[in-house]
């Protein structure tokens, strides 16, 4: 009898453990805000990503939406309207549906890529040039669903300079992607001090970035991994975001 109570304990034990392990870093209903600021003082816009649970194709999956707009004197020269939509799998966190429509100072697009995992391609439907393409993939993410795959992301035995990889789908082409752990940072905001773990995500440099190493991540040490600044120098000038509201964490904001 003593070795069945023991047992049991072990087992209950083993069960909440994994559980605690398992538990996602975001649930339905969460929305994140940000401030953006131009070249460390001009408020240049807001962008806010959120994500619930919808039905795609008779499958309960998760929707996430993005959006990006200038505000104020930077919009008199340089307006933005972005508006990113993604539906992906609740548990592998894979594409199904992404959509995208831009307007950054007049260089837009307008997208539909829908991925087929039994062909294991992608058909992008382009509604500004009127064509459409397919384009074989492999285990990739789409620009706004490999956020939140990150974030779900187990990065406890992460050290110093090791990167964190995956392929991600952009405008019909796949890209390897790589986000470089700096290590932790206490930083000063408006809720308080928070601690943060500190990457570097590897981007294009060209037309927006001034260099591959240009952007900066700050994301908060708790289950939520939540972006709460970023940091990059652009061709012209620099931009910083900084969370300034949520809702719907999946767990209580750690400070």
């Amino acid at each position: 009898m003593k070795k069945t109570i023991f047992f049991g304990i072990i087992l209950f034990k083993t069960v909440f453990f994994l559980a605690q392990e398992k538990q996602p870093a975001f649930v339905s209903g969460e929305l994140l805000q940000y401030k953006m600021s131009y070249s460390g003082f001009l408020r240049a816009g807001t962008a806010t990503l959120e994500v619930s649970e919808q039905e795609l194709n008779g499958k309960n999956v998760f929707y996430a939406k993005g959006k990006g707009w200038t505000t104020g004197m930077i919009k008199w020269f340089f307006e933005v309207k972005d508006l990113y939509e993604s539906y992906f799998d609740q548990k592998e966190t894979k594409p199904y549906l992404f959509k995208r429509k831009i307007n950054e100072g007049g260089y837009k697009k307008h997208r539909i890529t829908t991925f087929n995992y039994s062909s294991n391609k992608a058909y992008i439907q382009d509604f500004l040039v009127q064509n459409d393409t397919t384009v074989p993939f492999v285990n990739v993410q789409d620009i706004l669903s490999s956020f939140y795959y990150l974030r779900n992301k187990d990065v406890s035995n992460l050290q110093k300079g090791e990167d964190l990889k995956l392929d991600m789908f952009i405008d019909a082409q796949v890209y390897p992607f790589k986000l470089r752990y700096l290590g932790k940072e206490v930083v000063k905001t408006k809720f308080g001090k928070i601690k943060t773990l500190v990457f570097r995500p590897f981007v294009q440099s060209g037309r927006v970035f001034k260099a591959e190493e240009s952007v900066t991540l700050w994301i908060t040490d708790d289950s939520n991994k939540i972006p709460i600044r970023v940091k990059a120098a652009l061709a012209v000038g620099s931009l910083r975001a900084e969370l300034e509201a949520y809702q719907g964490l999946a767990t209580p904001f750690k400070l």
